[in-house]
C-alpha cells in the first residue's frame, strides 16, 4: 500500500467520523441505521462481498453509488436523495441523459449530485443527505470503504467481485434491497421483452458471432464474453467468437490486451468497435493492423461512437437499455448484414 494511499484512508476515516455528527449518530455498530419501520415491511438480509447487510424498514433516503443503482431504484419507483457524479457520459452536472430525460418526464426532483471524487466515495456528501441505504451493487468500493459507508447507513455492494455484477442482477438486487422485488420483477419483464422483440425483429443477428473491442492509443483491448457489454449482445442473439478466447491473456476477468501484431487473427462474423469520437473511430479503422481485419474489410463494423451512447450499452441499466437499444440495434444490424 502506497503513502498517498493510506492517507487518503486516513482521511476518509476521519471524514466517516464527521459524518455520524452529521446523522446525529443514528447508525450503530456499523450494522447501519434503524429508521422506524413501515407498515407491512420485514427486514431483509442481502450478503455481498463483504458480509450480510440487514435492512430492517423500506427505505426511503437511498443514495446511490457506482454504476446502475440510480436508474434500477427510478425504475423501481424510488426517487434516490443523492446520486454519483457520471464524469464520463453526463452533463456539466454529472447527469446522464437518460436519467435528466426519465426524471423530466415523471416530474420528479432530480437526486442530489454527489461530488465527484477519485479514489474515495464523499462521505461527509453521503452523510449529508441522511440516507437510510447506501446502494452501491456495481461499485468498485474496497473493505475499507465499505466499512466506513456502513458507519452512516446499510449499504450494499457488488455480490462478487468490484465492477463485475451483471446488469440484470444490479436491478434484482436494488429490488430486494429496496424491498420491492416484484417491481423490480416488472422492470426486467420489461427489458426482457425489448430485448427478445428486437431479437426476433433481426434474424440476421441469429447464430453470428461477434468480438468487441477498443483501440487506444495505449493498448487494443478486447472484451471477453463474461462482459456485460459482451452479454448484451448475446442476449440479442449473437455468439461469442471463438478467437476471443483463443487469443485472451492476462489476469483480467471481462477483458484483455492484444498485441497489434495478432489482431488480425481476431476474427468474428461482426466486430464491435468503441470510441469516444469519429477520429478514434477512423485512426483504428485505417492503422495498419485495424485495416487488415477481416470485419473490416467486409465493412462488418458497428461503430459505437461518443461517451453516452457508448455507457448506455456498456453495460446498459434498467434506464440506459430502453435509451440507446433502438441505435444499438442499427448499428449491429448493419454490421450483420455486411457480413452475409
Amino acid at each position: 500500500m502506497t503513502t498517498r494511499r493510506r492517507r487518503l484512508i486516513g482521511a476518509a476515516a476521519a471524514i466517516a467520523a464527521a459524518a455520524l455528527v452529521l446523522t446525529g449518530c443514528a447508525a450503530g455498530g456499523g450494522t447501519g441505521s434503524e429508521p422506524t419501520s413501515s407498515a407491512g415491511a420485514s427486514a431483509v438480509t442481502i450478503h455481498d462481498a463483504f458480509g450480510d447487510t440487514v435492512i430492517k424498514a423500506n427505505p426511503k433516503r437511498v443514495v446511490t453509488l457506482g454504476w446502475g443503482s440510480t436508474e434500477a431504484a427510478l425504475a423501481i419507483g424510488v426517487d434516490p436523495v443523492a446520486m454519483p457524479f457520471q464524469a464520463y457520459a453526463g452533463d456539466k452536472k454529472g447527469v446522464l441523459p437518460w436519467i435528466a430525460d426519465y426524471v423530466k418526464q415523471h416530474k420528479l426532483k432530480l437526486p442530489t449530485v454527489l461530488p465527484n471524487t477519485s479514489d474515495d466515495p464523499p462521505y461527509e456528501a453521503i452523510a449529508a443527505a441522511k440516507p437510510d441505504l447506501i446502494l452501491a451493487p456495481y461499485s468498485g468500493l474496497t473493505a475499507k470503504q465499505d466499512k466506513l459507508l456502513k458507519a452512516i447507513a446499510p449499504t450494499v455492494a457488488y455480490p462478487d467481485q468490484p465492477w463485475a455484477t451483471p446488469w440484470k442482477d444490479i436491478i434484482s438486487i436494488s429490488g430486494k434491497a429496496l424491498m420491492e422485488p416484484a417491481k423490480a420483477a416488472r422492470v426486467l419483464d420489461g427489458i426482457d421483452k425489448q430485448i427478445a422483440d428486437a431479437a426476433a425483429a433481426h434474424p440476421e443477428f441469429k447464430g453470428k458471432t461477434i468480438a468487441e473491442v477498443w483501440d487506444s492509443p495505449q493498448e487494443f483491448d478486447v472484451y471477453k464474453k463474461e462482459d456485460p457489454r459482451v452479454q448484451f449482445a448475446l442476449d440479442l442473439g449473437f455468439t461469442s467468437a471463438p478467437s476471443v478466447d483463443a487469443l485472451a491473456n492476462g489476469e483480467q476477468t471481462f477483458y484483455y490486451a492484444l498485441s497489434t501484431e495478432k489482431v488480425d487473427q481476431l476474427t468474428s462474423d461482426v466486430l464491435v468497435s468503441y470510441g469516444d469520437t469519429d477520429a478514434a473511430q477512423q485512426r483504428f479503422l485505417t492503422s495498419s493492423y485495424g485495416s487488415g481485419m477481416q470485419q473490416v474489410k467486409s465493412g462488418a463494423v458497428a461503430q459505437l461512437t461518443g461517451p453516452a451512447f457508448i455507457s448506455a450499452v456498456s453495460p446498459p441499466t434498467a434506464l440506459s437499455l430502453p435509451w440507446g437499444l433502438k441505435d444499438y440495434v442499427a448499428a449491429l444490424s448493419k454490421a450483420a448484414k455486411a457480413a452475409g
